[in-house]
């Protein structure tokens, strides 16, 4: 039980507790006491004050007149800010928490301090620093300090009732720290003013001047200046001001004239100002390129070149390069220069004015050009006897060449771009001055070339007649109309060429062959060249005799002749002759049947080869002897049971036979001794029909197949002896 009640007591306590504390929650706090309220800066008052417990912020409250400012704070000390300088406020200040706000404490007042001068701080020279700033309202008198930023040196502290001081001997191009603030009339300071300057730089010292006079650029060297941040160069001549401006210690100027003398100044400069201007230091460029530049070809191969004098030009120097690359050049303290010059040549000039700056900007360059070259190795080659072709080689600046050809009383002019020239409608056999004349657009006609005489071929012969006395020499005849002209009669045709040469009016050509058609022309020759060859007159020669020919005869009275083709020939005449008369034969063809032939007779052999104009060409051959007459009254006779006689009755003349039995059985010869007309054949079988020819034999040994044959029955029975029965003849095929 009495641990039960224990219990409860606690728990009432407790609860005693609790609503002690939410009673003390929900209301206002006490009202707060101020200790002091004082000003350090002029737009705020600060206030101490005791906590008060309960209170969770504090109002703080400054008036003036019908005019308050608020703020809230949450622990003492707190400030009011946002208030005007020199200005007595009432200060009062009230705690908050949840249950509300306090009633305001005893109020307390206090004065803003003065206002900081504003200040407006200059370094008008390298060593001194102006410190200037506009009244402060009830202040009576300014403090003014002034000190290098980086804290090391003295302090200097100057009083003043003005509203500047100017601080000296001060360090040129140096960060100083400059504070100032205003006292009232209680000697009590307002807030103080801070300000970094710094002093303007010293002149740049130790300048050098470095001059480019392939840009026109001048580079400015110096040291570097304590304190300067930028430095700009002045360069000032008589007509123009040019400058430039660089952070590093050098500096370069561009687009400086030539022929100028410059005076050079360097300001450093940085946020302070600029420094004085250097000592000048004197500049002068190079001179200008020279003008009025002439060039005179005086005569030829000399080359004049002048020009005007320049500013600054102490000396000139004057180039000269050809168009192949070779330069020469003269370096002279004149205004003239004089160079040796090749013709065909373009020459660029270009002239230099030089101080000791160095050499002038290139002016003008001007280029001459010198009368083209004279065509030197002039080379004819004739044409013809009227036409003449000129070639040479090219020369140095011809754009076009003019060919002129003159004799007594004719000029003849070629022009072309080309190293070659045609001339034509000349005299043949005639001395003509030629003259190449080169020439260029720029400087015309070179008119010192020389000319060159020139003879053209001599004139065409013409033939006057050709004569065939005696094949086959021909004898050509022409009218000679040229001077000192070897001539050369030519034959041509299919079979070849033929010549003879004289220096006359006639030459005779040999061994001409048979069969030919030529076309005869000649020409004149001289040192100058060859004419053109005379109109061709034609010639025929007789054909050529066939080079084999053959006779075969036929029968007893006809023969076949035939020849081999005769070249040229187109008709033949065929002639055998003999006592006993002859036999002819006129044909288009290589063969001809000549019929009257006595057998056993000697014949003289002729043939005629006859043109298609009519020319006959005359052939003999070896002598013909007929073949021997057949024989006539060949009989049959029994030589007992197997043997027969065959007898005839021989022509006249001499000759060989031979006698042929044809049968079934076989066939069966004999041949009889010279100057008998019979021959027997034995052991030949009866009872069978032969077939019977006797016929010469040649020198050869050879028969006649044109003999008549007789047919033969030759039988077994009867007498053994007496004639045989003829049963009939053929002639042998």
């Amino acid at each position: 039980m009495v641990s039960a009640s224990v219990k409860w007591m606690s728990l009432i306590r407790v609860i005693l507790i609790c609503f002690k504390v939410v009673a003390s929650s929900n209301s206002a706090p006490e009202i707060p006491i101020i200790d002091q309220a004082y000003s350090k800066l002029s737009n705020s008052i600060t206030v101490e004050w005791a906590p008060v417990p309960g209170a969770t912020s504090y109002l703080l409250t400054a008036q003036d007149g019908e005019s308050f400012i608020e703020t809230i704070v949450t622990n003492s000390p707190g400030t009011v800010s946002g208030l005007k300088a020199a200005t007595m406020y009432k200060i009062t200040i009230r705690s908050v928490n949840t249950g509300g706000r306090s009633q305001a404490s005893a109020p307390k007042k206090a004065k803003t301090v003065l206002a900081a001068p504003v200040l407006d701080v200059s370094s008008p020279s390298s060593d001194s620093i102006l410190v200037q700033w506009e009244a402060v309202s009830m202040a009576v008198g300014f403090s003014v300090s002034i000190m290098r930023s980086n804290g090391l040196g003295r302090l200097w502290k100057e009083n003043t009732t003005n509203t500047s001081l100017t601080f000296t001997s001060l360090d040129a191009g140096t960060l100083y720290t400059i504070k100032a603030y205003a006292w009232n009339a209680n000697g009590i300071p307002g807030d103080d003013s801070t300000y970094n300057q710094r002093t303007s730089p010293h002149a740049p010292a130790d300048i050098q001047v470095s001059f480019d006079s392939g840009t026109q650029k001048a580079t400015v060297s110096w040291m570097p200046t304590e304190g300067a941040f930028s430095y700009t160069v002045m360069a000032s001549s008589e007509t123009s001001k040019l400058n430039c401006s660089t952070v590093s210690n050098s500096c370069t100027i561009s687009a400086l004239q030539c022929g100028t003398e410059y005076a050079l100044s360097i300001l450093a400069s940085n946020d302070a100002g600029s420094s004085h201007s250097t000592a000048t230091v004197n500049l002068k460029t190079v001179a200008c390129a020279p003008r009025s530049i002439s060039i005179q070809e005086d005569n030829p191969g000399h080359l004049s070149v002048s020009w005007t004098d320049v500013e600054l030009g102490d000396y000139y120097v004057a180039f000269v390069k050809s168009d192949d690359g070779l330069e020469v050049h003269c370096n002279t303290s004149f205004t003239q220069c004089s160079f040796p010059s090749d013709c065909g040549f373009t020459y660029f000039i270009s002239v230099f004015a030089y101080n000791e700056a160095g050499q002038s900007p290139l002016g003008d360059v001007f280029n001459y050009t010198t009368a083209p070259c004279c065509p030197s190795d002039i080379n004819p080659v004739f044409v013809s006897s009227d036409t003449i072709e000129l070639v040479w080689s090219p020369v140095r600046g011809a754009e076009m060449y003019e060919t002129k050809a003159v004799d007594r009383s004719h000029v003849i002019e070629c022009n072309d771009t080309a190293t070659a020239c045609t001339l034509s409608a000349l005299q043949c056999d005639t001395v003509y001055n030629v003259t190449v004349y080169s020439f260029s657009d720029i400087r015309g006609s070179n008119t010192s070339c020389a000319p060159q005489c020139v003879t053209t071929a001599p004139c065409s012969p013409e033939i006057k007649n050709v004569t065939k006395d005696t094949f086959p020499i021909i004898n050509v005849h022409w009218n000679a109309n040229n001077h000192e002209a070897t001539y050369i009669v030519t034959a041509k045709g299919e079979a070849g060429l033929y010549h003879c040469t004289s220096s006359r009016d006639f030459c005779t050509i040999a061994d001409l062959p048979c069969g030919s058609i030529f076309s005869i022309s000649a020409v004149a020759q001289t040192e100058a060249g060859q004419s053109l060859p005379s109109y061709g007159v034609p010639l025929e020669t007789v054909p050529c005799c066939p080079a084999d020919l053959t006779i075969i005869q036929i029968t007893q009275s006809v023969t076949n002749v035939s020849w081999t083709i005769g070249t040229g020939a187109q008709t033949y005449v065929i002639i055998l002759e003999s006592h006993k008369g002859r036999s002819k034969c006129h044909t288009l063809q290589n063969h001809c049947i000549l019929g009257c032939i006595s057998c056993g007779t000697n014949y003289t052999v002729a043939l005629k080869a006859i043109s298609t104009t009519g020319l006959t060409a005359f052939c003999t051959y070896q002598d013909y002897s007929s073949s021997a007459c057949c024989p006539l009254g060949v009989k049959l006779y029994r030589l007992g049971n197997n043997g027969i006689q065959i007898c005839w009755r021989a022509a006249l003349g001499s000759a060989n036979y031979r006698a042929e039995l044809y049968g079934s059985k076989g066939v069966f010869t004999c041949t009889p001794t010279s100057a008998l007309s019979y021959c027997d054949i034995t052991e030949i079988p009866c009872g069978d029909v032969y077939t019977v020819m006797v016929s010469p034999v040649d020198e050869m040994g050879s028969k006649l197949t044109f003999c008549p044959q007789k047919i033969y029955s030759v039988t077994c029975s009867g007498s053994s002896v007496g004639m045989v029965i003829f049963r009939g003849k053929r002639n042998a095929e």
